[in-house]
């Protein structure tokens, strides 16, 4: 998911081009070709979002073999490596007052790092001492859709005993992008259609003073999505005994999405059964997971699984399996 900064005496050009804007920055891909490498990432920017901290951002790169983490540096030192589902981050721990330059580049699953982005600057502001004043809440925030996969959100300016630094973006609970204090509008793109989605923004000070969230814009994005392209394929289920009991082992390949999916749910009998998240690198070719399901033979199960997509959404579900404790499986 990516969000693009709207000036705000640009606001009503930009409103004209906006199928154009979208359709340019979504693309996905990377700066250029390197040879099997994964590309630099595009469209890099960087703006401070307190005293000490700076929100960085970029587009997705697509690779054969997909992109496994990306890595965030300041200078020529690497700060952090954030899962490739994700395209944006907030580093902190920074001086105030001071430029700082940043760089993003890819790794793929199979351990090979791309080049660096172009370089970008941001510089943090001031500190404010003995600050413990949130800004107002931002007032009148309004949205329509952009097409199928993007919105555009805009709001009224915070005020602040000082100043307001940054702008956060939240889709539900999850903070999905940050824009700079002097902005009051922006596009978030990456959205599924057919979906409908609930934003609300917040403000933030030099002293990371966070204003109370503004009134939920729900939008829905237009066209269909029936899940198909979302769903886990190749879904196998088996039983098996082990130490006087039975397990269900589960075998899919992944959804191909712009980001990992790293989050999965599992329905068993038409009711959510459990969830599984992978940590570190979640696998993109052929995922397995198992679980118990009772010491007693010849019991049958429905089962299907469903991935929580990059946007936050939840995709369609594979097709269902039939199982029986000790028994046969059925498609």
């Amino acid at each position: 998911m990516r969000g693009v900064p709207v000036p705000p005496r640009r606001a009503a050009m930009f409103c004209g081009a906006l199928a154009l804007t979208v359709s340019c920055s979504w693309s996905g891909t990377g700066e250029g070709e390197t040879g099997g490498l994964p590309a630099a990432p595009g469209g890099v920017t960087a703006a401070a979002g307190s005293a000490t901290s700076v929100h960085v951002m970029w587009n997705a790169v697509s690779t054969d073999s997909g992109v496994s983490v990306y890595e965030v540096y300041r200078g020529t030192t690497k700060v952090e490596e954030v899962p490739g589902s994700q395209h944006m981050m907030d580093v902190t721990r920074l001086r105030p007052a001071t430029v700082y330059a940043f760089t993003v580049r890819a790794r793929d699953t199979e351990g090979r790092l791309g080049p660096h982005s172009r370089e970008v600057r941001a510089t943090t502001p001031a500190a404010v001492a003995a600050d413990h004043r949130a800004p107002t809440r931002p007032g009148r925030i309004q949205g329509r859709t952009v097409g199928s996969r993007a919105v555009q959100l805009s709001w009224s300016a915070s005020t602040d005993d000082r100043d307001v630094v940054s702008y956060d973006i939240y889709q539900g609970p999850a903070k999905i992008h940050s824009v700079g204090g002097g902005q009051t509008a922006t596009v978030v793109t990456g959205l599924r259609p057919g979906t409908r989605y609930s934003f609300t923004v917040r403000a933030r000070d030099a002293a990371d003073n966070l204003s109370p969230a503004g009134d939920t814009v729900p939008l829905t994005t237009p066209g269909s999505d029936d899940g198909r392209d979302t769903a886990p394929t190749d879904f196998h289920a088996t039983t098996r005994r082990a130490h006087g009991a039975y397990y269900l082992d589960l075998v899919w390949v992944p959804p191909r999405t712009d980001g990992m999916v790293t989050e999965y749910q599992v329905h068993l009998d038409g009711t959510a059964a459990t969830s599984l998240v992978f940590g570190g690198t979640a696998p993109r070719e052929r995922a397995t997971y198992s679980f118990y399901l009772g010491r007693e033979a010849g019991v049958g199960h429905r089962v299907r699984i469903r991935a929580r997509l990059p946007d936050g959404t939840w995709g369609g579900f594979s097709a269902e399996r039939t199982v029986t404790t000790g028994g046969a499986t059925h498609p």
